[in-house]
């Protein structure tokens, strides 16, 4: 009991004696972390605009931010007169460091693993992207993860880690991007003129790319029932930020097909199973 108020009475004694300085420095630290906070979203902001990449700014000045939030905080205990504390504070870093590292490895390796993805640049936000059985479209990226949102809907916290680890394909990084689709014709259709209409009525859909990424049409696999035709476009997946884009264009090129292709007398077969009755004689 006399040790715990001996602690009260050292801690009343402390305050008033030091009262102007303990305001002072609640002043200084508040308006400190205002002023950075206020610094962090400029810097960002310049940044944004200065460079094509987003995620490399804000790394930066969420970094900025650190080291001046944790400089504040060291000339405030200062300030307090806690000097012994500020000292063994600094001391210890090193080990306190290591301690950590130790302790908190998957954050490391994630942090580690952001800057690396924040600096190489492999996506860049509303990038459509692959990585594992993972695809959808990159939302953010922060120290410790990245946030990709599914075709489905699902939003998915990916460990920067796993995504520097794994093979990762990006579907939208240059502005081209290429769907394909399999049509079946019969046996005793004219291949060549079945060709000619789809590639008529996919040119006549302004959504596909023309020129250099030119859409071909050429004969995939003979099956049992049909002869297989595979359909390749391209579109520009800088048109439009939606996540229903893609899919919207590669519905209605696959949907013009069938309608032209039924409208100059092509039927698309379906797999033919032949069934054989073998009487038995008596």
């Amino acid at each position: 009991m006399d040790k715990f108020q001996g602690i009260y009475q050292n801690t009343i004694n402390y305050f008033t004696q030091n009262y102007i300085n303990l305001v002072l420095t609640i002043l200084f630290f508040v308006i400190g972390f205002i002023l950075v906070n206020f610094l962090k979203k400029k810097l960002k902001v310049r940044l944004r605009e200065k460079s094509d990449n987003p995620v490399a700014a804000t790394f930066i000045s969420q970094l900025v931010s650190f080291i001046f939030k944790s400089i504040i905080i060291l000339i405030s205990l200062y300030v307090l007169g806690l000097n012994d504390f500020t000292s063994s504070v600094l001391a210890s870093a090193g080990v306190l460091t290591l301690v950590i590292g130790f302790a908190f490895k998957d954050i490391g390796e994630n942090f580690l693993a952001g800057i690396i993805l924040a600096f190489k640049s492999p996506f860049r936000v509303n990038d459509l992207i692959e990585s594992g059985n993972i695809y959808g479209y990159v939302r953010d990226i922060n120290i410790r993860e990245t946030i990709i949102k599914t075709p489905d809907g699902k939003d998915v916290f990916l460990p920067n880690s796993i995504i520097l680890k794994t093979p990762l394909f990006n579907y939208t990084i240059d502005g081209f991007l290429r769907y394909e689709f399999i049509v079946g014709f019969d046996y005793g259709d004219d291949i060549s003129l079945g060709i000619k209409t789809i590639l008529e009525t996919i040119n006549k859909i302004d959504s596909v790319l023309k020129g250099d990424k030119k859409t071909a049409v050429v004969i995939d696999e003979l099956t049992t029932s049909t002869i297989n035709v595979r359909v390749l476009f391209w579109i520009d997946t800088f048109q439009s930020t939606s996540r229903t884009f893609h899919h919207t264009i590669r519905s209605q090129v696959m949907n013009d097909v069938v309608v032209e292709l039924t409208r100059n007398g092509f039927y698309l077969t379906a797999n033919i199973i032949e069934i054989k009755n073998y009487k038995q004689k008596l």
